[in-house]
């Protein structure tokens, strides 16, 4: 049985673009960053399963679940080809796909990825997954955002509804024992990371309170790597211009070929 993961579209551009939020948010989070692409892609952002209108999707935790469901539905909607745009958890799922499926990604932009280093602001994001009223997610945001950001008071509002729903709370909870286990983080191996042919940006703010950006350290040949100064975790919402922009250039770069493997001489 195929189960359902809630999608909003908008544009109607040639070119799709696939929007994975991070730990704990929801599709809408990318409505600033949407609205400065202008129409010109289409865009699908994503409640990954266990967020929001996708509660309830079946085994729902681990990025491996969320890489498999949004495939399986660009699949169902004959998406041949996207270029995939992921934030924190949501960079991690953006990257197994790639790696499951790599003739449907034409591209990876990571937002301060997950799964690319051990490190990880467990209690930081243990106390977000509990946080349920307004005041409790602004705190916890504003701690993840860099101190000159100002928290979108849509983020805020939106997010509160989603906590109020049943057991959403409950489920972000589990989620982040399991995520924050010993306050370390799983790792996507480099050796496979290198085996990726797309295009491939990886962005993260030099404010990182949850993921450091020396994460982006040591990347395979051929990702490029952009520090942002003064911006914290929340690239998305903190500077959704610059996101936009780049998505935009991501677009329109192509295939990097990986270095030939030498043939040892026969004896």
């Amino acid at each position: 049985m195929n189960y359902p993961i809630h999608a909003a579209l908008r544009g109607s551009g040639k070119n799709v673009v696939v929007l994975l939020h991070g730990f704990g948010g929801i599709g809408g989070v990318w409505e600033d960053v949407v609205d400065h692409l202008d129409g010109a892609f289409t865009t699908i952002a994503y409640d990954l399963p266990g967020h929001g209108l996708s509660l309830d999707y079946p085994k729902a935790g681990s990025a491996k679940v969320a890489a498999n469901a949004v495939l399986a539905d660009l699949v169902a909607r004959g998406i041949t080809r996207a270029h995939f745009v992921g934030h924190s958890m949501g960079g991690a799922v953006a990257t197994l796909a790639a790696l499951f499926d790599p003739e449907r990604v034409a591209s990876l932009t990571l937002l301060a990825p997950g799964g690319y280093g051990p490190e990880i602001n467990g209690p930081l994001l243990r106390r977000y997954a509990a946080a349920a009223c307004t005041d409790e997610l602004r705190s916890c945001l504003a701690e993840m955002s860099s101190p000159d950001s100002t928290v979108p008071d849509a983020v805020v509002r939106d997010l509160a509804e989603m906590r109020g729903r049943p057991g959403q709370t409950d489920k972000l909870i589990a989620f982040a024992e399991a995520m924050t286990a010993d306050d370390k983080q799983g790792v996507i191996p480099r050796d496979s990371l290198a085996t990726l042919t797309m295009p491939v940006m990886v962005v993260w703010g030099t404010d990182d309170a949850v993921l450091p950006y020396s994460h982006a350290d040591a990347l395979p040949s051929g990702f490029l790597i952009h520090h942002v100064l003064e911006i914290g975790h929340m690239l998305p919402e903190e500077t959704p211009v610059l996101v936009a922009d780049i998505i935009s250039r991501m677009t329109r770069r192509r295939q990097r070929r990986l270095p030939a493997i030498a043939a040892c001489d026969a004896g």
